[in-house]
């Protein structure tokens, strides 16, 4: 029998899109990686730093942390002076907020066994704040319309709003290693209607292994990915066009083709991904075959190399001024930004070819500089 407990918050995102895909990925084992396991460590960090900070009794984890580091320390600093200034500015409006670390939250009354665990809760009269710390590097996390947050949220209100007088949500992810915060605030009324008229009935259908199956960017951390058809057929409709030269291709075949290029790369990707495994447990593809591939030399052992360099009168190190992160670690952020301050600048990021929908502002193209005040 199936265990349904499978609508997570962290998921959201993927089932609200393609309701079906829940329990197709409920069937397929989870597989941990190192980057969880560091994102781990880094939560736990957070929740002893912030009790610590509360005066909360709380034992520090980090002679147990497998990924600690200089930065791991610094970061969780960060969110932790964050959420204390929140909680400042909580006790502005409110005399005796609530800071909830760790805390499950049960949203079950929308999503049929859902749950989960907010990182920190600041319930206090009029808003409720729920941030979520983010450690991972390499996806830039957005706070507006969150689906993850706002189940999150839901199940803050359904546990607190009796206990304070709560009009509003404000939830935020804090994402250091991308110099992210990410804000967003909702009344309670417009969230609690897009609990109703989205979140419920469409967990009901993915919780039933109902709806239709949908492929977009939410297929992203699904674990069937690789092998699922309406991704492939989705990706495929670009087959229809011949690929010839980009001249032959009017503008409106180039646009159509730019609004699925990004997926169409990362599927190819999975697919060579998940064929690969598959090949190396026994699995054969017609013409295909597992080979060894190219590798760079390695020292086999490095204190060896720097003693025999030095022995024979050279230097085998290199020297590198460190990047902005690790000279902030270094000095201290208030005393990086005395010494460095002005000598430091944030030069304008290359021309990215981006959605109409995306929030940053347009560059000025060749066309708009001839074009006459």
């Amino acid at each position: 029998m199936l265990n349904h407990a499978f609508l997570s918050a962290s998921a959201s995102h993927r089932w609200l899109n393609c309701p079906p895909s829940a329990k197709l990925c409920a069937s397929v084992k989870d597989e941990g990686s190192p980057y969880a396991q560091q994102g781990t460590d880094a939560h736990a960090l957070c929740e002893y730093k912030v009790l610590h900070a509360l005066g909360q009794p709380a034992q520090d984890p980090t002679p147990d942390l497998t990924w600690f580091d200089q930065e791991m320390d610094s970061c969780t600093d960060q969110y932790c002076s964050y959420v204390m200034e929140q909680l400042e500015k909580a006790r502005t409006y409110c005399p005796d907020p609530r800071v909830l670390v760790e805390q499950r939250l049960d949203f079950s009354k929308w999503v049929p066994d859902g749950f989960g665990t907010g990182d920190c809760l600041i319930v206090a009269d009029h808003t409720l704040h729920i941030i979520d710390f983010k450690y991972g590097v390499g996806i830039l996390v957005d706070a507006e319309q969150n689906p993850q947050m706002m189940c999150y949220a839901l199940g803050a209100l359904d546990t607190y709003d009796g206990i304070y007088d709560i009009d509003s949500v404000k939830m935020t992810i804090f994402q250091p290693r991308r110099e992210n915060i990410s804000t967003w605030t909702i009344s309670k009324d417009g969230l609690l209607s897009w609990a109703e008229e989205t979140l419920k009935p469409t967990a009901q259908l993915a919780y039933d292994g109902k709806g239709d199956f949908k492929a977009g960017d939410h297929c992203q951390f699904c674990k069937v990915k690789a092998a699922c058809r309406k991704r492939a057929e989705y990706n495929l409709e670009l087959a229809r066009y011949d690929f010839e030269m980009p001249a032959a291709l009017d503008d409106t075949e180039i646009a159509a083709i730019l609004s699925k290029v990004d997926e169409l790369v990362a599927w190819g990707n999975d697919i060579k991904e998940y064929a690969l495994r598959q090949a190396q447990s026994g699995i054969h593809y017609e013409g295909w075959k597992v080979v060894e591939g190219r590798s760079n030399r390695k020292y086999t052992d490095d204190a060896a190399v720097a003693a025999t360099v030095t022995s024979a009168g050279y230097d085998p190190y290199e020297k590198k001024l460190m990047g902005i992160t690790a000279m902030t670690s270094l000095l201290g952020k208030k005393k990086f930004e005395q010494l460095l301050g002005s000598l430091v600048y944030k030069p304008p990021g290359k021309p990215t070819l981006v959605p109409e929908t995306d929030k940053r502002p347009a560059m000025n193209t060749a066309q708009d500089d001839f074009k006459e005040d």
